[in-house]
């Protein structure tokens, strides 16, 4: 019996994770280029759900054993809607693609593009990082307000007509989801060597920004379930161990 339970332990231990995901991707349904964060149990999760609903209806109560629920976590990168905000430096991306982000420690990869400007015209995002250019920072003239700023489906980014830079925008490809979270709708490479490329087939947007691709109504049903299972385990954990005790009784009488 011992070993039922550590594997009832082992999978309560995955479901706790499963919630907390979950808590965190509705956390962020409302950030800007957030990507939900997934844990890839639901086959055996249904599997247990199914196989515990038998125990507790007595319908297999013989025959159930329950398995261990496995997680492989990964991150869910597909397009979030476009939100229209009328502000000249929030930008989308339609299609796979990253802004990329200079940071002390190396660039960090983003869906993220809400931009303002710092003190020297340059181009940066929320935490006053410089937002990378094909030929490095995009500096806005002093004379030129941001009304001013016209950006093109491909990034190139131009006042009064005349270009000042372009975006550097970079695609994964087929290494996507080898991405590392960071925070603030952020990634970084992994520590294996993975290059990005130019990215390809893509539409930058102004004035707009990608909302984040969490559905409510999904981890919300997702979370009742996870509960719910919970819930079932620990009862199935009850169960054994009064029938343990029964039994030890029993025979010291």
């Amino acid at each position: 019996m011992s070993d039922i339970i550590d594997q009832v332990s082992t999978s309560l231990d995955a479901l706790t994770q499963e919630f907390e995901t979950i808590t965190h991707n509705l956390a962020n349904v409302s950030t800007a280029g957030y990507k939900r964060r997934c844990n890839t149990f639901s086959k055996s999760l249904q599997e247990q759900m199914t196989g515990l609903l038998e125990q507790m209806t007595g319908t297999e109560t013989d025959t159930y054993s329950p398995g261990s629920i496995e997680l492989n976590s990964s991150l869910d990168f597909s397009q979030g809607n476009l939100f229209e905000t009328g502000l000249p430096l929030d930008f989308a991306i339609h299609g796979k693609g990253f802004f990329v982000i200079e940071t002390p420690n190396g660039p960090l990869y983003t869906r993220n593009g809400i931009f303002q400007k710092n003190q020297n015209g340059q181009i940066i995002d929320l935490q006053g990082r410089i937002v990378a250019g094909e030929g490095g920072p995009i500096t806005i003239p002093s004379d030129v307000g941001t009304s001013q700023v016209i950006v093109s489906s491909d990034g190139s980014i131009s006042t009064g007509g005349t270009n000042i830079g372009k975006f550097q925008l970079v695609d994964f490809e087929a290494n996507e989801a080898k991405l590392v979270p960071t925070g603030d709708s952020c990634y970084r490479m992994p520590d294996e060597n993975i290059q990005p490329v130019a990215a390809e087939n893509i539409i930058v947007k102004q004035s707009n920004q990608e909302l984040s691709n969490v559905k409510m109504i999904e981890e919300l049903v997702d979370m009742i379930m996870v509960s719910r299972l919970y819930e079932a385990n620990m009862k199935f954990i009850a169960a054994r161990k009064a029938v343990a005790s029964s039994i030890t009784s029993a025979a010291m009488a």
